[in-house]
């Protein structure tokens, strides 16, 4: 989930860079979703404290 993040947010500042406002915003949106999520889903996996056990 944070690769995408990291690679919507790379495409955010190319665009910004190219001065393509409309395509800059919306990936920088879309990585900034995807980074919350993501930290969300780490939060809910650390304080439940699972793990893979082997058999």
């Amino acid at each position: 989930m944070l690769y995408y993040a990291l690679i919507f947010l790379v495409v955010g500042v190319i665009a910004g860079a190219l001065n393509l406002a409309g395509v800059s915003a919306v990936a920088v949106q879309i990585s900034w979703v995807l980074f919350l999520v993501g930290i969300v889903l780490l939060v809910i996996h650390l304080v439940t404290g699972r793990s893979v056990r082997a058999s």
